[in-house]
């Protein structure tokens, strides 16, 4: 990690915290640091600066942790992602979550398999986890949104304009289609479907809600591939 995310019920007083076991292994075992050494490390929601070991006994490590500034601003882009497969899941969150996409839909398509939504990797406690994780990656402190719309056409008709809001939309879509613009400050919202592509049903149900349909070369290209390069191209990442 290159963040230590502190959470509150890990306060003690006084700027004093008290690592978790996780926490405390990376800082003994992976850092190397022994009482009075400092590291990088942020509150979850808050800000971020240096903490200091104070105490190690018993495998318990309490540091001192002093704010420095508010964290790296994220870029304006929102994620409607088709649910991936769930041995990718994980890795396409922390992912995005490290990108500083700050709002996901993972949305229902119909070329996503219906056992999908079973899995557990659907927990809200082990999505948050992986989202943790590319924080700490990125040094970033604010948790992203996450919405799980596993019904489509409702999901689009109903909600998806509102959550979208002001901005652009853009879709990722194989075809004769304008490129992907680049370099973007402006909100966007970008629309990735899965591996297989949306449907044609699909792709005009987005369209009537303000999606413009963009390519992104000729190749086909898997979602945990397509996403950062998608996400590099459109916006300038701070």
């Amino acid at each position: 990690m290159n963040l230590l995310l502190l959470h509150p019920h890990q306060y003690l007083h006084d700027n004093l915290w008290c690592l978790d076991e996780r926490q405390g292994r990376h800082v003994r075992d992976i850092l190397g640091l022994a009482e009075g050494d400092t590291f990088r490390a942020g509150i979850l929601d808050g800000d971020v600066g240096v903490a200091r070991v104070e105490s190690i006994k018993n495998n318990e490590i309490t540091i001192l942790f002093n704010v420095e500034s508010h964290p790296t601003p994220a870029p304006s882009l929102s994620l409607l992602l088709a649910l991936p497969r769930p041995k990718m899941l994980k890795r396409i969150l922390i992912d995005a979550t490290s990108l500083g996409i700050k709002r996901i839909v993972l949305i229902n398509s119909w070329k996503v398999d219906k056992s999908y939504w079973q899995t557990p990797n659907l927990k809200a406690g082990l999505l948050r986890e992986k989202m943790l994780l590319g924080l700490e990656q990125a040094r970033d402190t604010s948790l992203p949104e996450l919405i799980l719309a596993p019904r489509f056409k409702p999901f689009v008709e109903d909600e998806l304009d509102r959550w979208a809001g002001p901005g652009r939309r853009l879709l990722a879509h194989p075809g004769d289609f304008p490129p992907m613009p680049c370099d973007l400050s402006e909100p966007v919202t970008l629309a990735i479907g899965p591996e297989g592509g949306w449907t044609d049903y699909e792709v005009e149900m987005l369209q009537r809600q303000g999606f413009e349909c963009h390519s992104f070369g000729t190749r086909i290209l898997r979602v945990e591939t397509a996403l950062p390069a998608l996400v590099g191209r459109l916006m300038r990442l701070p």
